[in-house]
C-alpha cells in the first residue's frame, strides 16, 4: 500500500499501478491522477483533469495543451517556459510507455512551438536520441541546426553525438561551430581537446 507522495510519483515514471492510482485520487493529487488517465489511454478523463486545475497550475495548463496536439485541436498557446520545463519531460515518459503515436501527434507541431521557443526542435532531437532513436533525433537536430543557429548546447550535443558514433571530423566542426559562438563553452574546450590529443 502506497502512503507516501514520492514514491507514488516515482511508481508513476515507472509503471502504471492501481494503488498508485487510488492513492492520488484519495489525497486529492488531481495533476498526477491526470497524467495516470493520460498514459493510460483515457484521453477525455484526462483532459477534463488538466482542464479543471490549468488555471492555476502551470503543468496541467502544458499538459491541456499537449493533448489538444494529440488530439488536433489547438486552440491555445503554450507558453515559452512550459515548453523549456515540460517538453522534453513528458516526451520521454511518453516514449518510456510505448505512446509513439502521441509522441507523433506532437512532434507535427514542432515548428508551430518552435515560433515560442526556439529550442524546442533541439528539445525533441534530445529525446528521440536519447531513446534510442538516432535518425529521428538527428533530423529534429539538424532542423534546430537551419531554424536556432546561435545555440552553443546544440552544437556541443551534435559534436558529442558525432564523437560518440566515430564521426571525429564531424564532431570537431561541431564543437569549432560552438566555441566560434561561445568562446568560453568549456564542455566544447575540452571535448575538443580530448579529440585533438587522440588524433596526434
Amino acid at each position: 500500500m502506497i502512503i507516501d507522495y514520492e514514491k507514488a510519483k516515482e511508481k508513476l515514471l515507472t509503471e502504471l499501478d492501481y494503488d498508485c492510482q487510488q492513492f492520488f485520487v484519495k489525497k486529492g493529487y488531481i495533476l498526477e491522477n491526470a497524467y495516470f488517465e493520460l498514459l493510460s489511454d483515457n484521453i477525455e478523463k484526462s483532459k477534463n483533469l488538466f482542464n479543471a486545475i490549468k488555471d492555476n497550475d502551470i503543468r496541467a495548463h502544458w499538459a491541456y495543451f499537449m493533448i489538444s496536439m494529440i488530439e488536433a485541436n489547438v486552440r491555445e498557446y503554450p507558453s515559452y517556459f512550459e515548453l523549456r520545463n515540460f517538453l522534453e519531460i513528458d516526451l520521454n515518459i511518453l516514449l518510456h510507455y510505448f505512446k509513439g503515436d502521441y509522441v507523433e501527434k506532437i512532434v507535427r507541431y514542432a515548428d508551430f512551438m518552435f515560433t515560442i521557443n526556439p529550442e524546442v526542435h533541439k528539445f525533441i532531437g534530445r529525446v528521440f536520441y536519447n531513446n534510442g532513436y538516432l535518425d529521428q533525433g538527428m533530423f529534429f537536430l539538424d532542423r534546430a541546426k537551419n531554424y536556432f543557429y546561435h545555440d552553443p548546447e546544440l552544437h556541443y550535443l551534435l559534436a558529442y553525438i558525432y564523437y560518440n558514433n566515430n564521426q571525429i571530423e564531424n564532431a570537431q566542426k561541431a564543437l569549432e561551430d560552438c566555441i566560434r559562438i561561445l568562446p568560453e563553452y568549456f564542455p566544447a574546450l575540452h571535448l575538443l581537446k580530448k579529440i585533438k590529443s587522440s588524433v596526434k
